[in-house]
Order: structure tokens, then sequence, then C-alpha cells
């Protein structure tokens, strides 16, 4: 994850933009100085901003808690004085580069205030308040006349490891009834937040989400649509040997065919990813074990330091610089022993320049290895943009910075490891590579229509399409629809099942993790390609590339700066966002699945096909 200046609810309460039919004071300078001036403030303060952050992060006391915010409040109160002055040059002649950062400026926030004093406090309250209501909810029961209760990651450890139907359903309607209280909460703030983003000049606030893309708003819908069609095939197939699967293990009668899977058997409180259950439900050569690098690395002793090392060996040899001196003495890459620290792995650039940083509590695993890479991909993404303006480091839309390390980790092959002495040096067998594709696709494959249902019904929300009264009912219809589960018992206007979704109640986007799944497989295909890879596409690695770190490199150097369909022009050759090089890549699991299922009912009632 890549830490980010939080461009939230808060950018746009701090002070009021131009107020309705107020006239617009004369600018004071050119479209362009204005522009500049704000590169220079605002990175300024971004640098503060970070600084705090990151002390907060890896010291966590009440003082550095309130570094933070004050730093915090500075920015915010900035940003938004930046966005009212800003107005004053919609008419105002300016060149492309002057306009698009305007336009950046403009879509930075996620949920604009209205100009009216007391409805920006009320909707910063609310925001507060539901994210608030979040992050608190617990699920209690009287237990012998005392409260037992349990928090969502208690509650996600047991749909993650239990196997009785009545525990997991229980556990599954847990954590949703935290959502209840918030149903009226969020109603008002969709409509504050809606009347925010019509002032700026957007028809609701799931127009102006969709207006960050380099196209119009209902183009950007469609071509969501599209992607998931190029998708939908595999996603089937790994649904109907998915419920098959889970027919043997918990009945028919609980798990019938032809019918959506209840949410609450795939070992993730939202349905969204399915590798939780991929060990005892879905591997599908149960006796084929992988070597195992969690015990090469063990063996070998890799500690924190020589894992981020071996991270930094893969881009270099791509052709990446090494990285600062500064990264290897400021970065936490272990857990301290004596103070509270955030280990949540992410990424930082605290300065726009050299200053990059991962903050993660690394320990000799498989997965936390592969985390360091993605992290890497961050920080090398940021080191390529930092010569660009403030307002145009970043990615090139927001699913591609955190396509970039994923890129990567789709070429920790069996031959890497082998390469680098953390597996042997022998051809996997076709049921490893099955077992192998079909752990990846319960993670990757099982995702995509929850990230994209997620804003779909938000859209909606915020278009009016949905009305309030209709809330869960059109959510479950999407999740019946795309991902083909249900719910658990039966549910009533009285729930409000989306809440019970961080993302939701938080107000963050959503689709730019859809979007990152499908990118990060056509970058890891046109990088095959560049390095002159022969052969199927999951057993290309482009360690050692030089070539394809040039295509790449190019790509990451423009940051922002321009419409993302050139950007992704400069290293795929095409102005396309493409999901078929997800269809090459699980090809072999795509054949093992459409054999398996020749005998299965496949397909659900309410289903979009």
């Amino acid at each position: 994850m890549r830490h980010l200046v939080q461009l939230g609810v808060a950018m746009a309460l701090a002070t009021g933009l131009t107020a309705c039919g107020s006239k617009p004071q004369p600018p004071k300078q050119d479209a362009a100085a204005f522009v500049a001036r704000l590169n220079q403030d605002m990175g300024a303060l971004s640098d503060e901003l970070n600084a705090a952050g990151w002390t907060q992060a890896t010291y966590i006391t009440p003082d550095t808690q309130l570094l933070s915010a004050h730093a915090n409040e500075r920015y915010l109160a900035y940003f938004s004085k930046a966005v009212a002055e800003a107005s004053q040059y919609e008419q105002a002649p300016k060149d492309t580069a002057t306009a698009r950062a305007l336009a950046l400026l403009k879509l930075g926030v996620s949920a604009p205030a209205p100009d009216d004093a007391a409805k920006r406090a009320e909707l910063a309250k609310l925001a507060a308040g539901l994210e608030a209501a979040y992050g608190e909810g617990k699920y209690c029961i009287d237990k012998a006349g005392k409260q037992d209760c349990r928090n969502i990651d208690q509650l996600s450890d047991t749909l993650a490891s239990s196997r009785d139907y009545a525990t997991l359903t229980e556990a599954w309607a847990g954590w949703h009834s935290v959502a209840k209280p918030m149903r009226q909460d969020y109603q008002r703030f969709v409509s504050l937040a809606n009347e925010g983003a019509r002032e700026l000049g957007y028809a609701d606030l799931g127009a102006m989400w969709r207006s960050g893309y380099d196209m119009s708003p209902e183009a950007f819908e469609q071509e969501v649509e599209r992607l998931w069609g190029q998708v939908k095939p595999l996603y089937e197939q790994m649904h109907c040997y998915t419920r098959a699967q889970l027919a043997r293990k918990y009945g028919e009668d609980k798990v019938p065919a032809g019918k959506p899977i209840p949410a609450q058997l795939l070992g993730n409180l939202w349905a969204q990813q399915w590798n939780k259950i991929y060990d005892d439900v879905l591997k599908p050569y149960p006796a084929v074990a992988a070597p195992s690098v969690d015990s090469a690395l063990k063996a070998q002793r890799y500690d924190a330091l020589r894992m981020a090392r071996s991270a930094e060996s893969f881009y270099t040899s791509m052709g990446f610089r090494q990285l600062p001196a500064s990264f290897w003495e400021r970065s936490m890459l272990t857990r301290p022993r004596d103070r509270e620290v955030v280990c949540h792995a992410s990424a930082w650039q605290m300065d726009r320049n050299e200053d990059v940083r991962i903050k993660q509590c690394i320990t000799p695993t498989e997965e936390d290895l592969q985390t360091i890479y993605h992290e890497m991909g961050h920080v090398y993404y940021d080191l390529s943009y930092k010569d660009q303006p403030f307002l145009f480091q970043g990615g090139a839309h927001d699913g591609f910075h955190e396509a970039i390390g994923d890129t990567i980790v789709l070429s920790m092959t069996p031959g890497y490891y082998a390469s680098v002495g953390l597996a042997p040096k022998v051809k996997p067998s076709h049921e490893t590579v099955i077992n192998e594709q079909m752990k990846m696709a319960a993670d990757k494959i099982a995702f995509l229509p929850f990230g994209k249902l997620v804003d779909q019904w938000r859209w909606q929300v915020f278009s009016g399409r949905i009305q309030p009264q209709d809330y869960n009912k059109t959510w479950w219809a999407l999740r019946e629809k795309y991902q083909g589960v249900s719910a658990p018992l039966p549910r009533s206007e009285a729930d409000f099942d989306p809440g019970a979704k961080y993302h939701v109640p938080g107000n963050t986007p959503y689709t730019r993790y859809f979007l990152s799944f499908i990118l990060q497989f056509q970058f890891h295909r046109a990088l095959c390609d560049a390095a002159g890879f022969k052969g199927p596409l999951h057993e290309c690695s482009v360690h050692g590339s030089s070539e394809a770190g040039k295509r790449f490199q190019a790509m990451l150097a423009a940051g922002q700066s321009q419409p993302w369909p050139e950007t992704l022009e400069k290293l795929t050759g095409s102005k396309q966002m493409d999901a078929s090089a997800i269809i090459d890549y699980f090809q072999p699991l795509m054949g093992w699945l459409q054999d398996k299922n020749k005998n299965q009912q496949c397909g659900w009632e309410g289903g979009s096909t």
C-alpha cells in the first residue's frame, strides 16, 4: 500500500469554496504562475505532513498524534483555499499542463462539502462518525451475564478458519450488524456530498469520481463493464468449481447447484477473496506439495534487511537505480521492541525527491517477501516521477500505483525462486501448476466482481437511481448478479450491509482496485514481450531484463502528467486497458476448470448470464 496525502472529506471543509452566486475576484496572477505557486507551497506542506505522519506511524504517542493532526490541519486549510482560488481560472487562457494541473486539483476531493458553513460542519461530523463507527465496531453477545465482544480481526479469523456452518453464519451476521446504525447517517452523507459535487460542476459525487479517468463518466462506466466482460468467463468457471467443492464440504442442501453460494462460506467477511479456503476446500491436487519458500528463507537465515535487499536486486536487475542510502537508514523494516508502531506495510515518498521509505514488520515468510517486492514497486514509481511538479506526482490513474509492485510479484515464479536459491531447479509438474494457479485465482480472480460492484452500487446511490428505501435490496441484487453469492440470512432494509465494508463508511473509491488487478497482468505481458520471453505467460519472469526495465521506467516517469492512455501506451503499445492478459496467464487453469465442470450445473439464478 502506498501512503498518500489524504485528500478526503476534510479537504473541502477547512474553508469554504467560492460562495454560490458570488462573483469570483479577478486573479492576481496568470494561471501558469498560480499552478507554479501551488506546486511549491503544497509540496512544502506535504513534506511536513509526511514527516509528521511517518513519526506518528513509527512512534505512536499522544504527542506524535497531536503533531500529525496539526500538520494535517495546515495542509487541508491551504488545500481548501487553493481549490477556492482555482475557480478564478476556469475561463482564463492556459496551456495544456496548467489546465490538467487545475483539473487534478479539483478532483483531489473525494467528498466535496457544500459551500454553506453549517452543512460543511455537518458533513465533517458525519464522515468522522461513520469511520469511527466502523473502526470501533464489535459484535457482542451475553455469556453468563458478561459481554463477550469480538472485533473485525477476530471475526475475520473465524471466517478464515472455521468450517462449521452455524459458527460461520453467526460470525458473518455479527459483523454485518455493526453497520445497521450507519444507515441514516450515510443517507445524509450522500445528500451533502452530492450537493458539494454539484457546486463543483458535477452531476453527483459518482459522476465526479468517474471524471478522474480522462474520459466522460459515462464512457468510464462502459469501460469498466467491458473489462469485466473479458474476465467473466474465467470467474464463472471458478465459481462453478468452488460451489461444487463447498457442496461436498457442507452438503447440497446448504450449497445447492444452480444457486448463489452462501457468502459466509468463502473464508472472507465480504466473500471478496477465497484464498483462506484454498488448502482444505479448493486445492485441486491435495497430495501434491509445492517447495516451501518459507522453509528456505528460515534455513538460509533471511532477515528483514536481506529480504529487502533481495527486492531491490530484482529492480536493479532490470536497470533501475539502487535505492538511496537514506532508504536503508530511515525505513522501518522490523517491529521495534521499545515502542508501539503501525506494522501495516506501506511505502512513503517523504520529500518529492530522494527520501523514500518503507514501513513493514518483515518476518521470514514468502508472504512477507512478496509484500516487500510489492512495496518496492511504490518506491520505484515515486523515484521515477520525482522530477515532475507536485500535482503530477502520482499514478497515471488511481489503478496504476497498486499494480506496479504486483506486476513484479507475478515474476516471482518457481524459476525465479530457483535462480536465487529459494526453490529447487526442477520444472513444476502439471499438478503443481494447477495448484499454484488455483491458489492465485482464489485471490485475484475471485476479487474482480466485488472490486467492480462496490462502486457500481455507490454510483447508483449518488445518482439517485438507488433510493434509500432500496439500499440493501439493490446491494444484494448486485452481489448475486456479479459475484453469485447470497446473504446467509434473510436481509431487510433495517440492515445496511454495504456499510460492513470499510470503503463505504470511509468514502474511499473502490474501482481503483478492480483496475489494478486488470493492469498488473497487462503490464506483466508487455514486460515479458519486451524481454523476448517465449512460452506460457505464467512461467515468465522479467528478472534480469534491461529492455523490460527500460520500457517500465518510461511509463513510470510520466507520473500523472498526461492522460493515462498515453502513459499506458509507453509500456504496452496500446492506449486501452485490456484484461485478456488474465485469460492468457490462467490458460492452464481455465482448461482444467472447463474439464472439471463438464457435468456440473454452472451459473446461478439472478446471474448476469
